[in-house]
């Protein structure tokens, strides 16, 4: 491999012996993917924060025992606990001990406690071709898609590795020509798509670029210009869910793709699908474990972290309060301290609202009851809940999840 100065130093132990380690570990992933050099990282998000067992604390621990320190802006991915309400921790006593003992290893070593998987919406968000090392999946094809920034797929420790010595392996998407579109999505019938329509209709699609276009990167076209950049995160989120999508072109809406041409290098690439009303629909019910009016025990929003322009369309929905079930939304602190200065947090939980940050409802023990089905307009949350949770859900859109939670039941605006 070709190592630059910087390379050697770090690697000799010139820069401690934490990120002397850390060095060793990217090199050998480097060699494992067959990059030539490694480039200068501009930030990292790190999602090994999230406890899996004694090994994420051991490899955290002997980091912080090194006195290591991140070298580029680290956001971190949530955790197992909400570190600020840690009362709705309903799980065992001693997970939630390790999970919070593991969140703030991390905190120990400079990363910035952020703890969404939404590191987009804070004040840490990257630029246009910055070259990143990202791990949590909607996270990477945002960064990739909607920002053009570039990163690959990280897992668990590889990110902080790069975090660590401030370096990332030379191949993948941080190449400009690995990341044309391979295959074109079509969508059809839906021009004058309203915002509610046209966040079933991104998660729709992503749902079939993550199931039926595998790494391939597609470029979608035919998506409303009401599509918003929640949209395209919802998009994103479920496309990284339902399959190994790190990137996407939404051809006129996305920084790479403002035509296909752009999108695709000017190479001729197959069509593989069309996707209409019809198709749409049957995507969207296939999200859904149980029929309409189906009873309700919660509501859970804020799959990828809820942002500050979802609230201001939740807002006006909070005069159907009452509701009959409980309403959970995951969010970021960043958007939580915003939401506490405006009063908006307090009017929230006035009405019953349920305000989780530093974690989601799908990865931890949080909703009080599991019995009866629970309704979201999250793809990824309906996506994965079933498997996490043990629990049926019902998927619909923003308006439908606040009247069905009135109602106790699954209903449709």
């Amino acid at each position: 491999m070709e190592l630059s100065t910087t390379d050697h130093e770090i690697l000799d132990g010139d820069h401690g012996p934490a990120a002397a380690d850390a060095m060793q570990l990217v090199l050998r992933f480097a060699e494992a993917v067959g990059a030539p050099r490694l480039l200068a990282c501009a930030s990292a998000h790190v999602d090994g924060c999230l406890y899996h067992g004694q090994a994420s604390l051991d490899f955290v621990e002997r980091f912080v025992a090194l006195k290591g320190r991140v070298k580029v802006p680290t956001t971190l991915n949530v955790g197992s606990v909400d570190l600020i309400h840690p009362e709705l921790f309903i799980g065992d006593a001693e997970l939630g001990a390790a999970g919070r003992r593991l969140m703030e290893a991390h905190v120990d070593l400079g990363c910035t406690p952020s703890f969404t998987c939404a590191p987009y919406q804070t004040l840490l968000r990257p630029r246009f071709g910055d070259q990143l090392a990202w791990a949590e999946s909607n996270a990477i094809v945002f960064a990739n898609s909607v920002i053009g920034a570039r990163t690959n797929r990280y897992g668990d420790f590889i990110d902080l590795a790069c975090a660590l010595t401030g370096r990332v392996p030379d191949y993948g998407l941080h190449r400009r020509e690995n990341r044309r579109a391979r295959v074109v999505v079509d969508i059809d019938g839906f021009e004058h798509a309203g915002p509610d329509q046209a966040g079933g209709l991104a998660v729709a699609a992503g749902l079939f670029v993550g199931k039926h276009c595998g790494d391939a990167i597609a470029a979608i076209t035919g998506l409303p210009r009401s599509t918003s950049e929640d949209d395209l995160k919802a998009l994103g989120a479920a496309a990284a869910s339902a399959g190994s999508v790190a990137m996407f072109h939404a051809v006129g809406l996305t920084p790479e793709a403002p035509d296909l041409k752009t999108a695709t290098g000017g190479q001729e690439v197959p069509v593989v699908a069309r996707l209409g009303p019809g198709e749409v629909l049957k995507i969207l019910k296939n999200l859904s474990t149980v029929q309409d009016a189906a009873a309700l025990t919660a509501v859970a929003l804020g799959t990828p972290h809820f942002s500050l322009s979802e609230f201001d369309r939740l807002m006006p929905m909070l005069d159907l309060a009452p509701f009959a079930v409980p309403v959970y939304i995951n969010t970021g602190r960043h958007e939580y301290e915003q939401l506490s200065r405006d009063g908006q947090a307090q009017r929230l939980e006035a009405a019953g609202v349920t305000l989780v940050v530093d974690t989601c409802t799908y990865v931890t023990a949080i909703i009080r009851d599991l019995s009866g089905a629970v309704m979201t307009n999250s793809g990824k949350w309906a996506y994965y809940a079933p498997g996490n949770l043990g629990v049926d859900v019902a998927f619909g859109t923003l308006a439908d999840t606040l009247l069905s939670a009135k109602a106790g039941r699954v209903v449709r605006a």
